[in-house]
């Protein structure tokens, strides 16, 4: 996901999603709510051929009881995303001094509950420490960094993830990359020495690179390519992207399976990490549909191929997303509302994966 600082400049973020263990159908809403009677969303993404259906969540959360007690349900949730527990400024925040305790509290409540964990994430050119984003290095120093911040983040988990997001938002959108500390300091290569760590500590994870505005032809989904492309011949280790999926009531591409297919022609698989479908306020029944529509339709083109491995939605229910605050007057994104209540987002899901 990325940072609040970015979002106005930018097109796309992080969500929230949730759920209810019951379609919660006398809930106190004037706006209709989801019908189907389904055992989970996880549960019927396995049923389609998927991996996992699964959710972010953070950890100022999980003091919420009838937010966990739906996060715990593993037929609902395959899968969990920490938010921010897993970034460079919580688990390093001084140069060599590493700490884990807020993200082992998400490790465990997945473990506990038997869902698969993916980490988030390696490089990003937010949410750093100060001694990182204002740090004066030579190339080999901040590759050196590199390496040990990702070997030793990765080499915590190892063996307990599914994959990592070890490369997350190289590009702007129009397909160079980010002006940062990393490129800044290294030109590309913190990329394959950050896939290279991750390698070398956990041989098994699924390593990714996780971006936005990609989900659609252009520049940056091409850059994206490309750079696939460069790493493949070198030799360097890419097993997936991630496919944020940040979308506007009513916006979603209409070549995404198009889009897919270029990916997938690349031989790595790929996930929708972070989905959800924001509205302009008020929410009307009108918008609503619309994003019943727009849920099936994303969650469609995934089933459209074996190679899309599953589906997080970027925490569960629109008590924790993070568009009101980052897009002023918009919000209702997730498929389930503040009272935890499933919408009819929560049907576009279910209709989306049984049409396998």
């Amino acid at each position: 996901m990325y940072a609040i600082t970015n979002l106005l400049a930018l097109t796309a973020l992080c969500g929230a999603a949730a759920a209810s263990p019951t379609p919660a159908a006398s809930a106190s809403s004037a706006f209709p709510t989801a019908t189907s009677v389904v055992a989970g969303l996880h549960a019927v993404a396995k049923t389609a051929g998927k991996l996992y259906f699964g959710t972010a969540t953070d950890n100022p959360e999980l003091t919420d009881t009838p937010y966990v007690a739906i996060l715990d349900d593993n037929m609902m949730f395959g899968q969990i995303t920490a938010a921010n527990s897993m970034k460079w400024d919580a688990t390093e925040p001084e140069q060599g001094v590493f700490t884990f305790d807020q993200g082992d509290v998400i490790r465990n409540l997945a473990q506990g509950n038997g869902q698969l964990l993916r980490g988030h994430n390696c490089v990003w050119h937010e949410q750093l420490p100060d001694w990182v984003a204002f740090g004066t290095f030579t190339s080999d120093e901040l590759i050196s960094i590199v390496e040990n911040h990702c070997g030793t983040l990765v080499g915590h988990y190892t063996g307990q993830m599914y994959a990592w997001d070890v490369i997350n938002e190289a590009f702007n959108d129009d397909g160079t990359f980010q002006q940062d500390i990393f490129f800044n300091t290294t030109g590309t290569a913190y990329i394959p020495a950050a896939l290279n760590a991750a390698r070398a500590t956990d041989p098994n994870a699924k390593l990714y690179i996780n971006e936005f505005n990609i989900e659609f032809a252009g520049p940056k989904a091409t850059a994206l390519q490309n750079l696939i492309k460069e790493l493949q011949s070198e030799g360097v280790p890419i097993d997936g992207v991630g496919f944020q999926s940040h979308f506007i009531v009513g916006e979603v591409p209409t070549d995404l399976v198009a889009n897919f297919q270029t990916f997938v022609d690349l031989d790595v698989e790929f996930a929708i990490t972070e989905l959800d479908v924001r509205m302009t306020l008020p929410e009307t029944d009108a918008l609503l549909a619309q994003q019943k529509k727009d849920y099936e339709t994303v969650i469609n083109a995934c089933v459209a191929f074996p190679e899309c491995v599953g589906v997080t939605v970027w925490d569960f229910t629109d008590t924790f997303s993070w568009v009101p605050g980052a897009f002023p007057g918009q919000g209702a994104a997730c498929p389930w509302d503040d009272n935890l209540v499933r919408k009819p987002a929560f049907d576009g899901i279910v209709t989306g994966f049984q049409s396998a």
